[in-house]
């Protein structure tokens, strides 16, 4: 059987079968020597946007990755290109080896794995031109091309979609990323990136605690607060707030829209404003002095400082003195069919009237210096950019938006490494393909819609949403879940996500508003955090299933740790309909009906646990349940029950189970008081002497260790001290008290 592709009598075939039929004869092939290959196509005629068919799709479960909004994605799922959305940036398919494809016959969902394989539909930047799925009604797969500049024109493309198959789905989008990578030349990686210091440290932003009226009282009374509950941030980001800014709007209605009016508002210069200054000790306080003092008096490693990609929403004043230099110019966004066809945030509409000041290309590199210079020169330490992606709106006589998103972005980087300390970089509003496929050294953005604490339908489809977007985007970047409230009635819900997501974890509470008994489950005491080692992405049975809506599914999220692996399992279902819509009508089951769905999970679920087990894995695991606290032993395809209510979750500890001396089966947990346990795990060794089988664990933290063991050890030690320890025969559950100090420690357990 070949696994290469083809066009064969009006089919686009792969592995014998076929993929899409009635291929329109302007398609054009162009195999890679990895396997993959690139769909494009010629028209009779140039433009800057192109709507190309290339065949009809059916009878196969999809999960397509698409912009709902200008600025993120979200899952949607269906098994005909009629259900493909406008502005899809990936498309996986589920198919079958045994029998013939596109015959309308879709896959059960508990079909035998080994009997699937997978297909992704990747639509890539082609040159200046950027590309997107889309179907029709008669189930047409069609991919839409355009350069957002008018004059930037063509009437060919060869690299326009990449498409690829592989048996394992998460081997398949990681692959055909590198592959991308290697060819294109434009980005790189996630794993070829240096990570920023803060994405291993517990964080507060003053977003959610304040809005637009952080000030520099506020900011400290929220760091004594955190201290003095035994948790100090290690990292604080700044949020909008902070600038100088005006506006040159003379319509009534809109000055009297307090909200819409920032949007419409300019950056003046690049100090902070009044709410920063204040007097201590008989002198003036600037940004300065106040970064200073609060990293020496609460602990505060980095301060990272928030901006737009253009300075503010609105670009910067053409008539500061300040900002005359950059000779910013007003011009007009422009929006795509593709973004109208969705949600249109209001932070475009604002604009679209009054314009953006912006500073042209030749000079976003000195605004960048130029302004980080500053920053770094106050003791900022990083920057949070935000509103990236309203760049490829501004692309008419720039090239385009490839090629201004590139141009501005390659700028950002730059200056950040020159200023700051590593690429000290969170991005946001930028999940389009413009900017992750130009991401040469940002290691971290935003991938979901914001976390709102007073939307009760985000809550649910903010943990899907991310999880789905990694499945592209955590390739590429470390994906930042967005800041949680610790006291809010969705934080555990929050915690455990951010506990499994690879990811930063941070708050955004209000000053004295915290719920310490949910951050000790997700940091430690010296401001540290578990962080899974990859993205959290769905589980393989989750891949074609709505978790939020089809009201039979959980959502599944899987990770590994360095010797672990790691399962979280939400309730997400009647949280919400997508997409996520401010205001949309909530519907929560009553007391009554608590709304329980049922599913089942495996050691099977977590991916590649293998690599993490050994060679001499035999293949049985301890799982152990955060909320209940029970350990289960079973074979790796073994199987669990569970049940969950609305809200509910449950994170499991999947460790492999080792033998030593042909009879000692052992598996570490970790600090069982934290969610992911087994993140502490930094590694395990094995000695045999004449006295005994000794296993030394090289645990992070304190607390509560747990392992599992067949046996109860003759003695333990830590850091070669003889400690008492707690062994439970009837679950095969260790434990030992590691002392409060965290440390890197060993723990041996002698046999």
């Amino acid at each position: 059987m070949s696994i290469s592709w083809q066009i064969r009598e009006g089919c686009l075939m792969v592995r014998d079968k076929v993929v899409l039929s009635k291929v329109a004869p302007n398609i054009t092939l162009t195999p890679l020597k990895d396997g993959a290959a690139f769909v494009g196509a010629t028209s009779r005629s140039s433009s800057s946007r192109h709507v190309f068919n290339i065949g009809v799709l059916r009878g196969y479960r999809f999960l397509s990755l698409f912009r709902f909004k200008l600025w993120w994605m979200i899952p949607s799922f269906g098994d005909a290109a009629s259900k493909v959305p406008v502005d899809t940036q990936m498309l996986l398919l589920e198919a079958r080896e045994a029998s013939a494809l596109g015959s309308g016959t879709i896959i059960p969902a508990d079909k035998d794995a080994d009997e699937i394989f997978y297909i992704l539909i990747l639509p890539v930047l082609d040159g200046p031109f950027r590309t997107s799925l889309q179907g029709t009604d008669v189930d047409t797969l069609q991919f839409c091309t355009e350069s957002g500049d008018p004059s930037v024109q063509t009437f060919e493309f060869s690299e326009a979609v990449m498409i690829n198959t592989d048996t394992n789905p998460f081997d398949l989008i990681k692959k055909s990323i590198r592959i991308l990578e290697k060819h294109k030349g434009t980005f790189s990686s996630v794993e070829h990136k240096k990570l920023p210091a803060q994405v291993d440290l517990f964080g507060w932003s003053t977003w959610d605690a304040f809005y637009d009226a952080v000030d520099r009282i506020g900011i400290e009374e929220g760091l004594k607060s955190l201290s003095e509950g035994g948790f100090q941030p290690k990292w604080l980001v700044i949020d909008d707030g902070w600038q100088n800014i005006s506006n040159d709007t003379t319509d009534n209605s809109k000055l009297a829209d307090v909200e819409g009016l920032k949007f419409i508002s300019r950056q003046v210069n690049f100090d902070a404003n009044p709410k920063f200054k204040g007097s201590g000790q008989g002198k003036p306080i600037e940004l300065q002095e106040f970064c200073k003092s609060i990293k020496e008096k609460y602990g505060v490693k980095y301060v990272y400082a928030w901006h737009t990609a253009l300075g503010y929403w609105a670009g910067v004043s053409p008539t500061s003195e300040e900002m005359k230099k950059y000779a910013a110019k007003i011009i007009y966004p422009v929006q795509s069919p593709g973004n109208l066809s969705h949600v249109v945030c209001g932070t475009i509409l604002c604009v679209e009237d009054e314009g953006v000041a912006f500073i042209e290309p030749p000079r976003i590199r000195d605004f960048y210096e130029d302004f980080h210079r500053y920053l770094a020169s106050c003791g900022v330490d990083g920057v949070k950019v935000d509103d990236q992606n309203l760049l490829e709106l501004l692309g008419s006589g720039y090239g385009g938006r490839v090629a201004l998103t590139r141009e501005f972005l390659g700028a950002l980087e730059e200056s950040v490494i020159n200023n700051f300390k590593d690429i000290s970089l969170i991005s946001s509003m930028c999940m389009s393909t413009d900017y992750l496929y130009s991401a040469k050294k940002v290691a971290v953005a935003r991938v979901s819609e914001d976390f709102m604490p007073t939307e009760p339908t985000f809550q649910t489809m903010h943990i899907a949403g991310v999880a789905y977007t990694c499945l592209l985007a955590g390739e590429i970047i470390v994906p930042d879940w967005d800041m949680f409230h610790s006291n809010h009635y969705t934080a555990k819900f929050h915690a455990a996500a951010r506990a499994i997501g690879g990811c930063a974890v941070y708050v955004s509470d209000k000053p004295g508003e915290h719920d310490f008994d949910v951050i000790k489950r997700v940091v430690l005491p010296d401001g540290s955090i578990l962080r899974a080692r990859c993205a959290g992405r769905p589980t393989r049975d989750c891949l074609f299933s709505d978790p939020v809506t089809d009201g039979r599914s959980l959502m599944k999220i899987w990770n590994l740790n360095k010797i672990t692996g790691v399962l979280g399992v939400f309730n997400c279902q009647r949280g919400g309909i997508w997409p996520p819509i401010r205001g949309a009508p909530y519907n929560p089951p009553s007391e009554s009906e608590p709304f329980i769905i049922s599913g089942t999970v495996s050691p099977t679920d977590v991916e590649f646990l293998s690599k993490v087990a050994g060679e001499d894995w035999l293949g049985d695991c301890a799982v152990h349940a955060y909320t209940t606290g029970v350990v289960s032993i079973m074979p790796k395809k073994g199987r669990l029950e569970m049940t969950l209510g609305f809200l509910g979750f449950e994170v499991f500890t999947v460790s492999p189970v080792r033998v030593f001396d042909e009879k000692y089966q052992f598996a570490p947990l970790g600090l069982v008081d934290m969610y992911n346990s087994g993140g502490a795990v930094e590694v395990m060794n094995s000695s045999l002497d004449s006295s005994g089988c000794k296993i030394e664990i090289r645990v992070r933290g304190c607390g509560q260790f747990g392992a599992y063991s067949n046996s109860k050890p003759r003695s333990c030690s830590i850091d070669g001290k003889e400690e008492d320890l707690g062994y439970n025969a009837e679950n095969g559950m260790l434990t030992v008290a590691l002392p409060q100090e965290c440390a890197l420690r060993t723990v041996a357990f002698v046999y």
